[in-house]
């Protein structure tokens, strides 16, 4: 357990710092390695913090050439956005087959980033350019632009605001016409923030986050930020999934009709419709 602490410390600053690699799935297995010794460490974040399993309820083909920045699930269809300059795109996507319907591509070489859906606009952010686009939900048009300060990770929506993660602990929720703030919390697991905080679904009055570069999905109290607990996807991809692709990280959450989670990652063969466990399979402890 020494040993592991160590080399958690070792790579602390690379497991929680925003800065973006895009190396390949394979070359973060230490690091997925080194998240899960500090969770389990004697000095892990957290005493009785619930991780939960999952059930998969059906796997689907997916795009291996998306990079998959946002999604979520509306009459049917999945709406999927990809990153990478010169390859972003806002598309339609057929659940059962993987086929894309509709697609088109991001203004200038821009990177794409999370979506969300508010009446009848998909809202889309992108990388490190500051500049998030409005498009129609129907036409695929840019409706209009709009400004932020700092990167732009993920988007979800609720009943009454636009919730924005930027790769810190912070998220910020914004008035859904104007963009304005109307206030922000900080993720933090145990008292202490957390950083990588990637694309969002709101899900049952919470929300839920991928934590970039790991497998997990957290669970996020929207009031005060805390993580109330995490969903353990290991094991989604099987290594003959892996074997001979470019596979990344794990990203990209949207719920069906029926509560169900819709997940997939970066350049995954794969989307899998899951439902969290209702019981928690393990603790965290000290």
């Amino acid at each position: 357990m020494l040993n592991c602490f160590s080399a958690h410390l070792r790579e602390y600053a690379v497991l929680f710092s925003p800065h973006r690699s895009l190396k390949p799935f394979y070359q973060r297995i230490a690091i997925i390695a080194v998240f899960a010794c500090l969770l389990w460490s004697p000095l892990s974040w957290g005493q009785g913090i619930p991780v939960y399993g999952y059930e998969v309820h059906n796997s689907y083909p997916h795009d291996p050439k998306a990079f998959t920045q946002g999604l979520f699930y509306l009459d049917g269809f999945l709406f999927e956005s990809t990153g990478m300059v010169g390859e972003s795109t806002i598309r339609k996507v057929e659940p059962s087959t993987g086929r894309v319907i509709q697609s088109k591509p991001l203004p200038g070489q821009r990177f794409g980033e999370g979506i969300a859906l508010w009446k009848d606009q998909v809202y889309m952010l992108t990388w490190k350019s500051q500049v998030g686009f409005v498009w129609d939900l129907e036409t695929f048009e840019v409706d209009r632009r709009f400004n932020y300060q700092g990167e732009g990770w993920g988007l979800t929506s609720n009943d009454d605001a636009i919730i924005m993660s930027n790769g810190t602990p912070v998220v910020t929720f914004l008035e859904p016409e104007s963009l304005a703030e109307k206030r922000r919390i900080t993720v933090s697991l145990d008292g202490r923030p957390v950083a990588n905080i990637n694309e969002l679904e709101w899900v049952n009055g919470e929300i839920l986050a991928n934590l970039w570069k790991t497998l997990y999905i957290a669970r996020i109290n929207p009031e005060d930020g805390t993580i109330t607990g995490l969903i353990d996807l290991s094991g989604l991809l099987t290594p003959a999934d892996v074997a001979g692709r470019k596979i990344d990280v794990l990203n990209g959450i949207a719920t069906d009709d029926e509560g169900r989670l819709f997940v997939t990652g970066k350049y995954w063969p794969k989307m899998f419709l899951i439902s969290p466990t209702d019981k928690p399979v393990r603790y965290l402890k000290r």
